[in-house]
């Protein structure tokens, strides 16, 4: 399959199932819109759980990458950044408008494809760029992302990424309570084609377009891509905890919203946080 066929294919497909998935997760409480319009300190738990690392933000101008309906986009400005969220999905985009207009968010929301960023927000350059949970695995190429998140900071601008572990990732929940590899580590050329009519929250519906395409990168490709677009790496930590139950059993919600292992925790990483910064 040609390069641009994948391309293609990718985008189309994909964007049509993230414009199924973004009213139902308008709908659902998992993503709790109706706290974020009700109470003007409240901050989603990815955001929450990521705040020892994130640090001060107060001031900043950042970009937030794929930001979906824009809860962790908002939960960033109430944290005192200025920010900008970009996403693909026209749905999404509407949602996220929707629900900062609804919370009183100076927030401008961009349609348009992770790739293109650099183009869609013009000559800005930013303190933050801000990546969340459930990113990386949509696009095809980390090198080309890692180029694209250089190319958004200023001298001495910052990249926060926390994600779902690509260890992870790889593992086949249908061979459960014996944990199996399943699925590539590694980027591939190809896609990993999926076909679910169900979505990662609580809701009443289903999709209708159900069908995506997927890559995986490991942690090396990933902090490569980095190194290579000229960042330097100032940390990395792998984390025993999502905020979504990963495995269909053996796992339990804290406090915090994040799912652990019910036993052995030290023995699988579910997330992991990059951390690294432009050159001044």
């Amino acid at each position: 399959m040609s390069q641009s066929l994948i391309v293609t294919d990718y985008r189309t497909l994909n964007r049509a199932n993230w414009d199924d998935r973004a009213p139902l997760h308008a709908a659902s409480p998992d993503y709790a819109l109706d706290r974020f319009r009700g109470d003007p300190s409240f901050v989603s738990d990815t955001v929450r759980f990521d705040l020892p690392r994130l640090g001060d933000i107060d001031g900043l101008r950042g970009v937030h990458l794929q930001c979906h309906l824009g809860t962790d986009t908002i939960s960033l400005a109430r944290l005192g950044a200025t920010m900008t969220g970009l996403d693909f999905s026209p749905a999404s985009v509407h949602h996220a408008r929707e629900l900062a207009e609804q919370s009183g968010a100076a927030i401008d929301f961009v349609e348009a494809d992770v790739y293109d960023a650099v183009a869609a927000l013009g000559s800005e350059r930013f303190d933050l760029v801000f990546t969340g949970i459930g990113a990386l695995c949509w696009l095809p190429d980390i090198e080309r992302w890692a180029r694209t998140v250089a190319g958004l900071l200023r001298p001495g601008g910052r990249l926060f990424l926390r994600d779902g572990h690509p260890f992870a990732q790889a593992l086949d929940e249908t061979q459960l309570p014996q944990l199996a590899i399943g699925y590539p580590y590694f980027e591939t050329a190809e896609p990993q084609v999926y076909e679910d009519a169900a979505t990662y929250v609580d809701t009443d519906g289903a999709l209708t377009r159900t069908v995506t395409h997927q890559w995986s990168h490991g942690i090396g490709e990933i902090v490569t891509a980095v190194l290579g677009a000229g960042l330097t790496v100032t940390g990395l930590e792998e984390h025993d905890s999502a905020p979504w139950p990963v495995l269909p059993e053996g796992m339990e919600r804290g406090d915090d919203g994040e799912w652990r292992l019910i036993e052995h925790r030290e023995r699988m990483p579910f997330t992991f946080t990059l951390q690294a910064r432009k050159p001044a």
